[in-house]
């Protein structure tokens, strides 16, 4: 018999135990999708989801977003139960009923935002987290009022409001009861402004249409993520409709920010303290734990009474409320 008939020159033989390919666990590594670098993932989610070649700066769930913001443990969610209703009976690939089901389902969340209280470097604040991966962070009537009652629940507490939006607009599938939410935020952040409360914006990317066009630009300091897209119509949508090539850069972060519409960017690591130090400057110190009587905090208890006793002059208040923002011709004026 010829050697290339014989079994044992001729039959594959299977491979020892020992010697099989190791299979590469699911989840261990991450392609950057601006720079194509393999990333251990376990690095990328360390730096924050921020590629560690390039610097691209990728989404953020609400969840990830409130643990890197807030002081560890205190973050206290409110309306977690409100859930979207489908007054319309809409219908496009699937029914709309189906289609928040199932992204509940996927994310966890009830809507695209999550709202709640919270202390930031010992300042308690008013929190309103965006959640893109919900139906692209789309503003409905949900979105709209639980952002409403977190503004309101800053207004009651005296505490500033931390919004951060992630957003491709108002949510199609609930038609004008959407656009309806735009001028109810921007009605509730009118009466936050007459309390003379801050309102501090971190925008992300995207953060676009409704939501752009409401309270997300409507902050007494707005803060950008590198590169985000920020506008209110896409880039290609202008571009189709006036014909002309925008330039570089156009609607991101940094564009942005030259023309005057953003007060500054600021990489995802530093946001944390950007945002502590500007609630210390717009709020004062964080309040302390006793609470002070209503005489003193009044200013016109003791010190009142000390002055009538003795003839003197009781002194002025020294302090503003913690969480008041100064008159805009006091800040003139001292200027």
């Amino acid at each position: 018999m010829p050697w290339y008939k014989k079994p044992q020159f001729t039959a594959l033989k299977p491979r020892p135990a020992a010697q099989q390919p190791h299979k590469v666990p699911d989840g261990l590594w991450h392609r950057c999708p601006a720079c194509l670098a393999i990333l251990y993932m376990r690095d990328f989610v360390a730096n924050l989801r921020v590629c560690t070649q390039c610097g691209f700066h990728e989404k953020l769930s609400s969840k990830e977003r409130i643990e890197m913001l807030v002081d560890e443990g205190s973050f206290q969610e409110t309306d977690a139960t409100v859930r979207a209703l489908d007054p319309l009976g809409f219908s496009d690939s699937q029914p709309y009923t189906r289609r928040l089901e199932s992204t509940r389902k996927k994310t966890g969340l009830m809507d695209a935002v999550r709202t709640g209280m919270a202390t930031i470097g010992g300042q308690r604040v008013s929190l309103a987290v965006m959640d893109f991966a919900f139906i692209g962070g789309s503003m409905g009537s949900v979105v709209g009022e639980k952002v409403t009652r977190a503004i309101e629940r800053a207004i009651g507490e005296r505490t500033p409001m931390l919004t951060v939006v992630t957003s491709g607009g108002a949510r199609m599938q609930e038609s004008t009861y959407s656009l309806m939410q735009m001028a109810k935020t921007s009605a509730a952040l009118a009466r936050l402004d007459d309390a003379r409360l801050p309102h501090i914006v971190i925008l992300t990317n995207p953060s676009t249409a409704g939501v752009m066009a409401s309270y997300g630009s409507l902050g007494d300091v707005i803060i950008g993520e590198p590169d985000a897209l920020i506008g209110f119509a896409g880039p290609r949508v202008i571009e189709q409709t006036i014909k002309q090539t925008l330039p570089r850069g156009f609607q991101r972060s940094e564009f942005v920010k030259e023309h005057g519409f953003l007060d500054m960017v600021c990489p995802r690591s530093e946001l944390r303290d950007t945002v502590e130090r500007l609630l210390s400057l717009l709020s004062g110190p964080a309040r302390e734990t006793t609470e002070e009587s209503p005489a003193s905090a009044s200013g016109n208890g003791h010190a009142s009474a000390r002055a009538k006793r003795t003839g003197t002059t009781p002194p002025a208040a020294a302090k503003r409320p913690a969480g008041l923002k100064p008159k805009a011709s006091a800040r003139r004026k001292k200027a």
